[in-house]
């Protein structure tokens, strides 16, 4: 499936949708490079599993963990992940085969730990169609 989106409004919303119909132990796998608007579907998944703290991105703690919604939130960033073995240090599998919901950044780094049901969400800008435009394409692992 694929959305377009023309402002950080609705690629809030966009996630938002995400987190109100999210179900325990989904995973969504987020890819996309600096800039694309990752931070801002997560503050909208947050918001759709009725997180009200404010969400920033864990690129030096890699995950944060959010427990006051309707199912907790476990948001990952492995961008600074050097070795995969590191991903075993901070206990993944409870995550990852747990209650709440898991959102991965930079998740093709540690591709090969992903469950099946993962949902892999690629954000993309084109500049030529508007500053602030982002191509959003959701697949299961399946469809890879």
């Amino acid at each position: 499936m694929t959305i377009e989106t023309n402002s950080e409004q609705e690629t809030f919303l966009v996630g938002r949708h995400l987190g109100e119909k999210a179900v325990p132990g989904q995973i969504f796998a987020l890819e996309g490079d600096l800039g694309v608007g990752k931070t801002i579907l997560t503050k909208g998944l947050a918001e759709g599993l009725g997180i009200t703290e404010a969400v920033s991105s864990p690129t030096f703690t890699i995950v944060q963990i959010y427990e006051e919604g309707r199912l907790p939130l476990y948001h990952f960033d492995v961008y600074r992940i050097g070795d995969i073995e590191e991903m075993d240090e901070i206990g993944y599998e409870d995550y990852f085969y747990g209650n709440g919901v898991c959102l991965i950044e930079w998740a093709n780094l540690i591709e090969e730990l992903l469950p099946p049901q993962t949902v892999f969400i690629s954000i993309e800008k084109d500049l030529e169609r508007g500053f602030d435009y982002r191509r959003i394409t959701m697949r299961e692992r399946e469809q890879i």
